[in-house]
């Protein structure tokens, strides 16, 4: 009963000019099609939204890129200080592929390290370090150590 009353009037409303027609030529000037929206033709639309999507997608693919060699790196140093591995980056160097590598800039950085290290651990390495060590010290060491075990044997040994 409602319904029927306020069509009637609304319906008289309108003829007389006072305003209540106004809603419908509002939502009959607003197009249904968002092509007509923004101002473009239809393909030129479907054309833009391809663009959008395409252009959405490089973004995201870069950006699990990144991400990935962030996970790689994270890894790397995870092994290379004997750390627990992480389930989050192993997934996250899945998600974007085996083809993952570390940047340019740190793989130089890292294999910069690896060469300090095996310096380190050569030869010549240690000889260099000999170089450095401070010869009186180690005398002395060597000499306390061996008065320690001397009067030790002399403690445990009856004929000394």
């Amino acid at each position: 009963m409602a319904f029927l009353m306020k069509s009637m009037l609304s319906n008289q409303v309108k003829n007389l000019g006072l305003g209540g027609g106004g809603e419908e030529s509002k939502e009959e000037s607003t197009p249904s099609d968002p092509a007509a929206a923004a101002g473009m033709t239809r393909e030129e639309y479907e054309e833009y939204q391809k663009q959008v999507v395409e252009e959405k997608m490089e973004r995201d693919a870069a950006f699990a890129q990144k991400k990935a060699e962030r996970a790689c790196l994270r890894v790397h140093l995870r092994e290379k200080y004997r750390l627990p591995k992480s389930e989050l980056d192993e997934n996250q160097i899945q998600m974007a592929g085996d083809d993952v590598d570390l940047p340019e800039d740190l793989q130089k950085m890292v294999a910069e390290d690896q060469v300090e290290e095996e310096d380190k651990d050569s030869i010549l390495g240690q000889l260099q370090n000999i170089q450095n060590m401070d010869m009186d010290a180690i005398k002395e060491k060597a000499q306390a150590t061996f008065t320690e075990i001397k009067q030790a044997a002399e403690q445990k040994c009856s004929v000394m």
